[in-house]
């Protein structure tokens, strides 16, 4: 490029573009940082077995197996599907979502990917579960259909753009280049 050539005048759509209230940005901006943190401590207490929901000697460290316990219960018509992802794979795969999109979430950077991928993730695992047997209070909805609308709101609000490096991370030109990595 000469000096003389210019560079195109690209307008970066930003999170004030879409929500114009500051402390309804800041909302969207907890909200994203609590969802992200739901799944980075269901990856931590997973790989270390916290207690919480896993127990220690289940592990991923001590070589428990995130997923296979997950796949293994499942007792509806999705039980053939799943049960390709029992095995080490199916482990690392599972793993290595949660970890990307709670810190993704969290970062405020990559909230197109992580919606998309958090999404799939939570109607599989509603999937597997349906129908909810012994519900207390919902046979159908559950706190997976709250957890992906909220990854999709984080990733349609831009709210990465507040307390995130949503801003940073839209600068980068392979992010500009390659929009859904928004």
């Amino acid at each position: 490029m000469t000096t003389t050539e210019k560079v195109p005048n690209v307008h970066l759509t930003t999170q004030e573009d879409i929500v114009t209230r500051p402390g309804l940005r800041k909302v969207l901006a907890v909200s994203r940082i609590v969802i992200g943190f739901t799944f980075l401590w269901a990856f931590l207490d997973k790989l270390f077995g916290l207690s919480y929901a896993t127990p220690a000697e289940r592990a991923w460290i001590n070589g428990g197996t995130p997923a296979q316990g997950f796949i293994g219960g499942i007792e509806n018509f999705t039980g053939g599907f799943f049960s390709i992802f029992q095995n080490p794979f199916g482990d690392a795969l599972f793993m290595l979502g949660l970890l990307g999109i709670g810190v993704a979430m969290i970062a405020g950077a990559g909230l197109r990917i992580a919606a998309v991928t958090g999404t799939a993730l939570m109607v599989f695992m509603w999937l597997a579960t349906f129908p909810v047997a012994g519900a207390a209070t919902n046979p159908i909805l559950t706190s997976h259909w709250h957890e992906a609308l909220l990854l999709i709101i984080a990733a349609l609000t831009l709210s990465g753009d507040t307390w995130g490096l949503g801003k940073w991370w839209a600068n980068k030109g392979f992010v500009q280049k390659n929009s859904w990595l928004r």
